[in-house]
């Protein structure tokens, strides 16, 4: 005689809705550091065709893979000392946040971004990055929503800060 099986799931009322019991509702500033990027001066030859890979949105417009490694240009180490620039962890989350919103990838190596992005540097102890992709894909269009700017619409660091998560 086969056995069996019973699934029971119980939910629990959420600011998001209702949820298994078990999850949990954060947001992503609680399960990683947002990161905006920044282009060196481009009169500087000296911060340009180095060895960091330098992605920018347009990298990633027919891009269709998950993990990124290489955009059209790089920068010297001169060029990501040269401002606000960061260099970015392999795992880190990828999202452009202008010009379009909602282009995501995972850094297969440690990239720098332009300031098209807010990128995501998840705590692995609480998120797997593959998670959060996948998670960003899901809802990117609500995040479009979230928009705001009167030359072209742009998601800011303290919304994405503010994104939920489950």
């Amino acid at each position: 005689m086969p056995l069996k099986f019973r699934w029971e799931t119980r939910f629990k009322k959420t600011e998001i809705g209702e949820i298994p019991e078990d999850w949990e509702v954060t947001r992503i500033k609680e399960i990683g550091e947002v990161v905006s990027g920044s282009t060196p001066s481009t009169k500087r030859k000296e911060f340009w065709n180095g060895e960091i890979p330098w992605i920018t949105p347009r990298d990633l417009a027919n891009f269709d893979g998950r993990y990124i490694y290489s955009g059209e240009r790089n920068i010297s180490k001169a060029g990501l000392k040269s401002g606000s620039l960061r260099l970015l962890p392999p795992g880190t989350i990828l999202f452009t946040s202008r010009a379009p919103i909602g282009y995501v990838a995972i850094a297969g190596t440690s990239v720098t971004t332009n300031q098209g992005f807010k990128s995501i540097i998840p705590d692995r102890k609480k998120i797997v990055p593959e998670y959060l992709y996948y998670l960003l894909i899901r809802v990117r269009g609500y995040i479009e929503s979230l928009s705001g700017g009167s030359t072209f619409p742009e998601i800011t660091k303290s919304t994405m800060e503010q994104v939920y998560v489950i």
